[in-house]
This record gives C-alpha cells, sequence and structure tokens, in this order.
C-alpha cells in the first residue's frame, strides 16, 4: 500500500484555497484525508496500477497539475502507511518528493536514525521526558523495554510509541474531503496592533462561518483560532463548544475567549483565522433547552438575516461594528424577527438593520445588523 502525505504552500491565511487542492488529489483517488490549514493524505493504492505509473511518477504529476491549475507548490512525502508518509514529509522541502522504500531492512533504518519528536503525535513534553532519559532516537526507543516507555508516559501512550518504533503503522487515511471543517481568514494589509481590531476581525470571520454552517444545514463542534505574526510565526488554539452550533453569537463569544486567552500585548498580527471543525448535521445535533427570551429573539433575527442575505447577497446584513467597511449609511431601518421590515428613526438601534433605502421603503443595500 502507497500513501502520499501532501504539504501545499499555501500563501498567509489562504487556507480557505485547501478544497480546490484536494480536487486535484481526487483526480486520481477518493480516499483523501483533508490535514487543515495546508495538508492532506492520499491512499494510491489502487492509482498506480489504473494510471500504470509509479508513486514517484504520479507525485510529480499531482504536483504539476497544483502548480498549473493553482499556482500552489507542494512537498509529498511517501511510504507503505500513513505515519511513513508524514515522516518523510517532514523535512521535505517544497518541490520535492521523498519516498520510504517498503523493504523491512530499509524501513528499519529509516527509523532508526529519526529523532524521537519525528513520530507522529508526540508532543513537546513527550519527547522532552523522553530525551531527558536518552531517548532521543526512534532506534532507542526501539530499543527501549515496552514497560520502561510505559513508566516514562503512560500504559496507552508507551504502548503505541513502541509499536510505531517497531515499525508497526496501524494508521489509516479516512476519506472525510474537508467537508468536516470549514475556515475563515483576514489578513490586514500590514502589521495590526488594534486589539479592537483584532475583535473586528473575529467577530466578521464567526459571522461568516456561523452563516455558511447554517446555510449547509450543519454545526461545529470545534473553533480552532489560528493568528499569524509579523514574522511569520503562528499561534494555534482550539476550543470544544459547549454543545454543537451554527449560532454566530456562540461562535464569537468562543472566538474572543481563545483570543483574551492568549494575552497578546502590542503583537504586530499579520492576520487571524477561525476554522469551524466536527462538523455534523444540524438536525442529529441535541440542545439544551432555554427560557431566555433574549437568546430566541436573537435566533430569530438571526434566521430572518439570513432570508435577507440568501435574496440580497452575503455582505446585506452585518454587525453594526463592522459598519466602517461598508462606507456611509444614511437611514436606520428596524427588522422585527420574522416580521419584515419598517422605517424607524434615524439612529442606530438595538437589532435594527442600517443601510440606503429606496421608494418601494425597503433598504436596497449596506444592511447592517447591529450587535451588543
Amino acid at each position: 500500500m502507497t500513501i502520499l502525505c501532501v504539504r501545499f504552500q499555501l500563501p498567509p491565511m489562504h487556507e480557505a484555497a485547501l478544497p480546490q487542492l484536494l480536487g486535484t488529489l481526487e483526480e486520481f483517488t477518493p480516499v483523501v484525508e483533508a490535514m487543515p490549514p495546508d495538508g492532506a493524505l492520499a491512499d494510491l493504492r489502487g492509482a498506480e496500477r489504473y494510471f500504470r505509473r509509479d508513486v514517484v511518477e504520479l507525485a510529480s504529476l499531482i504536483r504539476v497539475r497544483a502548480l498549473a491549475w493553482h499556482g500552489v507548490d507542494c512537498a509529498i512525502g511517501a511510504g507503505p502507511g500513513p505515519m511513513f508518509a508524514r515522516m518523510a514529509l517532514r523535512d521535505t522541502p517544497p518541490g520535492e518528493t521523498r519516498v520510504v522504500p517498503e523493504e523491512p531492512d530499509a524501513l528499519a533504518e529509516f527509523l532508526a536514525e529519526q529523532p524521537v519528536r519525528a513520530l507522529p503525535g508526540v508532543g513537546t513534553a513527550t519527547a522532552r521526558t523522553l530525551c531527558e532519559y536518552g531517548l532521543d532516537s526512534v532506534g532507542k526507543v526501539a530499543a527501549a523495554p515496552l514497560s520502561t516507555l510505559q513508566r516514562l508516559t503512560s500504559a496507552r501512550t508507551g504502548r503505541e510509541l513502541h509499536e510505531m518504533a517497531q515499525g508497526i503503522d496501524r494508521g489509516r487515511v479516512v476519506p472525510n474531503a474537508v467537508s468536516r471543517s470549514l475556515a475563515a481568514e483576514r489578513p490586514f494589509p500590514h502589521d495590526e496592533l488594534d486589539p479592537a481590531r483584532h475583535r473586528r476581525a473575529l467577530l466578521s470571520a464567526a459571522e461568516e462561518l456561523g452563516a455558511r454552517l447554517r446555510a449547509l444545514e450543519k454545526v461545529c463542534r470545534t473553533l480552532t483560532l489560528t493568528v499569524r505574526y509579523a514574522d511569520r510565526s503562528t499561534t494555534t488554539r482550539s476550543r470544544t463548544l459547549l454543545e454543537p452550533t451554527a449560532h454566530s453569537s456562540a461562535l464569537t463569544d468562543a472566538a474572543y475567549r481563545m483570543y483574551e486567552a492568549l494575552g497578546l500585548q502590542r503583537a504586530r498580527v499579520r492576520g487571524i483565522a477561525l476554522r469551524a471543525e466536527g462538523l455534523d448535521p444540524a438536525e442529529q445535533a441535541s440542545y439544551q433547552l432555554t427560557f431566555d427570551p433574549l437568546d430566541e429573539k436573537a435566533r430569530r433575527i438571526e434566521e430572518a438575516a439570513d432570508r435577507v442575505r440568501a435574496k440580497f447577497g452575503p455582505r446585506a446584513v452585518m454587525p453594526a461594528a463592522l459598519r466602517g467597511e461598508v462606507g456611509e449609511l444614511r437611514v436606520v431601518w428596524k427588522l422585527r424577527a420574522g416580521c419584515g421590515w419598517s422605517r424607524s428613526s434615524p439612529r442606530p438601534l438595538r437589532a435594527g438593520l442600517v443601510g440606503p433605502w429606496g421608494s418601494d421603503g425597503r433598504a436596497v443595500s449596506k444592511r447592517c445588523l447591529e450587535a451588543d
């Protein structure tokens, strides 16, 4: 069995382009597993025989198509299993392919020279613990007794380390076609230090994710925040939501909490991205019942705003905190949840829509739903 692990060289904060790149891989095999933000696993078990090409030729063809169709280069690692493919990709520069041979002696030699950090699932803390006891390479971990590894880590982790170091790869490629995640990026035109602008970017990304989830009739269980800095380093945080949701307000609150937990002080931020993961059908999700009338009103307003966006475009309704992005606003209209439009005073209102108005008494563009 031949597995490819591909890492696309996406521009900063452009992980939303990953679904299109996965389509390139799906031209060769339907067994493709997305690894956001920029990677994928592909099972070429039948593709080599079907296309009458070996793994190196198929990898070169994939790279050429990604460059020609999307302008994106990639690095590719190949091996007899997902673990070996990921390890082969680890130090592979863009534009090259590294293949791990399937012969047992070659696999053992490849593993013996790898650092312990190269094993999938070995994080910084585990690698530091193993290195403190001299187990700094995969070969040394393979020679260590199972009981020693379990004492240093845990029963389960020690057993998994022992198996991986021995070349036992129990991983498999699980097709998910990136429908299991949605991403929204907000790059800044220059290094941004203002926390208020950071929060507006989070609000805008959360609103986009909420609208897309509701349009797909999906809910997400996990929200991931990625902050990219001026030196091209990134910080990533994930949070499991209290309940699966597509409610924009819940997504925004979770994003704000993750951002505040970072404790950024005068950080030069180049861009912010939010990714909704663990998507499930909305009809199968369970919700905690609430007697809060404000929450119910917010959801009804959200449904009405979605209908407006479906008719007038995605920028027809947006939070009032983002109103500076849509130009001058002249007239205020109030949207009664599920009841249509009615004219109001020319001052911003809670749960109001702001925008120019036409002779037919309807707001026609640049509407904005004011948030709390």
